[in-house]
């Protein structure tokens, strides 16, 4: 009992951010035939589920093809004034499943998922992330992107209903702010 309360003390705090939910992680459908080649390149982040490693503004996500076929991830965000970035690495995990995505920043962590739900490669694209927490609960993170720092309403609100209609609880969505992006740096 001791261990399962510090354990719950020792978790809580890295999910205060988060979107917590009881039970495990849902299973929604993925991109059919995803080919990650068009993919590839610069996205930026029209909306997110809540996530504490993700405090500023102009968040974007550059995905690149390395040689030995993983995926170079950079992500960038402007914090406080400064520039901030940090490279991690992706890979397919399943071949079967070319849009189930696992991603890394660090060496000592294992992937994340990061499931493309749907994307047109050209305009937007969602993105799902789930892990679970002893079967008990799960954390999520959902992102909206576009090839722009802007998308009109209407796809953001077609966005949100994919992911509702995949038992993706997106109510504490919010916009990621996109403006003055250019000019502060």
């Amino acid at each position: 009992m001791k261990l399962s309360l510090a354990l719950v003390a020792f978790i809580l705090p890295l999910i205060r951010a988060q979107v917590p939910h009881w039970g495990p992680c849902p299973e929604p459908a993925v991109q059919p035939e995803f080919t990650l080649k068009q993919f590839m390149g610069r996205w930026f982040e029209i909306a997110k589920l809540p996530a504490q490693f993700e405090k500023g503004r102009c968040i974007e996500t550059n995905f690149s093809m390395k040689a030995d076929n993983s995926i170079r991830v950079v992500s960038s965000e402007i914090l406080k004034g400064e520039l901030r970035k940090i490279e991690g690495t992706g890979v397919i995990e399943d071949l079967k499943n070319p849009a189930k995505l696992g991603i890394s920043y660090s060496y000592v962590l294992p992937y994340s998922p990061y499931w493309i739900l749907a994307t047109d490669y050209v305009n937007s694209a969602l993105v799902y992330s789930c892990t679970d927490v002893l079967r008990l609960f799960h954390v999520d993170f959902a992102w909206i992107l576009s090839r722009t720092r802007t998308l009109p309403e209407s796809t953001i609100e077609k966005a949100r209903e994919v992911f509702a209609s995949n038992n993706i609880d997106v109510t504490r969505m919010i916009a990621s702010k996109q403006q003055g992006c250019e000019k502060t740096l």
